[in-house]
């Protein structure tokens, strides 16, 4: 098993660490076996915050379970368990265009989750955790290994 030093983990992935969705299960216990500080860019992090602030309008979860869920986030920062990335954003923004002019059009991906592989690839990281399979299929046509935790 990869170290957290060298996983990508999408935010929508993290965020089954904050919020029961199908996959939560999968991804806290392969949490708990995975030592070290899991790296979040900025824009990964503020589709964590927005996920879960998403989750409370759609009222999927209640005002303590959406404060819990944020101070989780924080608590995970603040401990060290989630780590902010130094990311060259030109590099990655560049990356990102690249990789939509060779894949998009065939892949169906979007464009954050086209900026996550990017980013993945620009911080130097071997393998990616999704759960979504158009990110899936991009991740596996730049060459990155694609782990799903599940259990």
């Amino acid at each position: 098993m990869a170290t957290a030093d060298s996983i990508y983990v999408d935010p929508s992935a993290l965020l089954k660490l904050y919020l029961h969705e199908p996959e939560s299960r999968g991804m806290v216990a392969w949490r708990t076996k995975v030592a070290g500080p899991l790296t979040v860019t900025h824009h990964g992090r503020v589709e964590l915050v927005n996920g879960i602030a998403l989750a409370a309008h759609r009222q999927l979860i209640d005002e303590p379970a959406f404060n819990g869920a944020l101070a989780a986030l924080d608590d995970d920062f603040e401990q060290g368990r989630l780590v902010q990335a130094d990311l060259l954003w030109r590099a990655a923004l560049k990356r990102a265009a690249e990789l939509s002019r060779q894949h998009s059009r065939t892949l169906g991906t979007r464009s954050l989750d086209v900026l996550h592989v990017a980013s993945a690839l620009e911080l130097g990281f071997r393998t990616f955790i999704s759960f979504d399979t158009r990110q899936q299929n991009l991740v596996r046509a730049v060459g990155l290994k694609l782990f799903l935790p599940v259990r």
